[in-house]
């Protein structure tokens, strides 16, 4: 299947993030290319984010690189750097280990995309760079802490329970 048909691989818009910290992705879409194909050593993706919306929050990881390449729209890059304005054949790279966290923001009225590659690796930890939180990902799934390791609490979630 070296051509793949887009219009046959569905988008999906679920969030892994705990409690109300998934609240507020609601615009953003993710179309596995990668997973679509076969390809099982990185991934790639098509990220559609409509106005207002957000790629994840601020983040970076340990093991995985990342590279992406605006297609569509316009979009703020924010990493430990400041605001960049990403538009169609921009690009950024996140090496592995590079503690620059980063995310997209679509602060423009209409949607904008963007094509992410980026390294699987059985395990991944990552941190994010404006909340005490990490994640480590492995077979069964995400694991969200403290970046001590100690349990995140209902507050810092934005749970009430």
């Amino acid at each position: 299947m070296p051509k793949l048909d887009l219009s046959q691989i569905a988008s999906f818009s679920r969030c892994s993030y705990p409690g109300k910290l998934a609240d507020g992705f609601e615009g953003r879409s993710v179309q596995p290319l990668g997973d679509a194909s076969g390809i099982t050593q990185y991934g790639v993706n098509i990220v559609q984010i409509a106005p207002g919306a957000q790629s994840s929050l601020r983040h970076y990881h340990m093991l995985q690189d990342e590279f992406l390449m605006m297609t569509d729209g316009e979009l703020v890059l924010i990493d430990n750097d400041g605001e960049h304005v990403m538009r169609p054949g921009d690009c950024a790279a996140f090496p592995a280990g590079d503690a620059n966290g980063h995310h997209l923001i679509n602060k423009s009225d209409v949607p904008a995309a963007f094509l992410v590659v980026g390294t699987r690796t059985p395990t991944e930890t990552a941190f994010y760079s404006d909340i005490d939180m990490k994640v480590k990902v492995d077979a069964d799934g995400y694991d969200f802490t403290r970046k001590d390791g100690s349990p995140l609490t209902a507050d810092q979630i934005g749970d009430e329970t």
